[in-house]
């Protein structure tokens, strides 16, 4: 399993509830989740049309049945992460996104402390944290050969 990035995916869902995501297909002019490939992770957002309801996370793409798990919820208009958002009935948008990595005030970047998900540093890129740096019992930062996590 590899976290996969990809420009320009985007599906439809009318998946309601917390549950795993039923894809509904390429959204017109975009890719399907395919891409990503099964049983690869991506970062994923989903939103109603008026935007009232959001979530962003990590899901898992399968291909039998073409769902998207919600793996990790880092966000979601709730506040309830990391539980997933309680979808209501209706279409909601699918797609590919790059979460925010930590927040900006006046210019200071903020960053968590504490890798409480599996996180790979895969061929072509390397890592930054500032420490100390905590990783959650069971969590794993996996580092490609000839990559870099560094703390400073």
């Amino acid at each position: 399993m590899a976290l996969v990035l990809a420009d320009r995916v985007k599906e439809t869902t009318t998946t309601t509830g917390t549950g795993t995501l039923t894809l509904a297909g390429a959204a017109t002019g975009f890719q399907s989740f395919s891409v990503i490939g099964d049983g690869n992770t991506t970062y994923y957002s989903i939103s109603s049309p008026s935007g009232s309801e959001w979530e962003v996370g990590i899901g898992t793409y399968t291909s039998s049945g073409t769902t998207l798990a919600r793996t990790t919820v880092l966000s979601n208009s709730s506040g309830t992460e990391p539980s997933a958002l309680s979808l209501s009935a209706g279409t909601k948008d699918v797609f590919v996104t790059y979460p925010a990595i930590g927040s900006s005030t006046n210019g200071v970047m903020v960053q968590s402390t504490t890798v409480s998900q599996n996180t790979t540093i895969s061929t072509g890129s390397n890592g930054i944290s500032v420490g100390p740096v905590t990783v959650v019992s069971g969590k794993t930062v996996t580092v490609a050969s000839g990559q870099r996590w560094v703390i400073i």
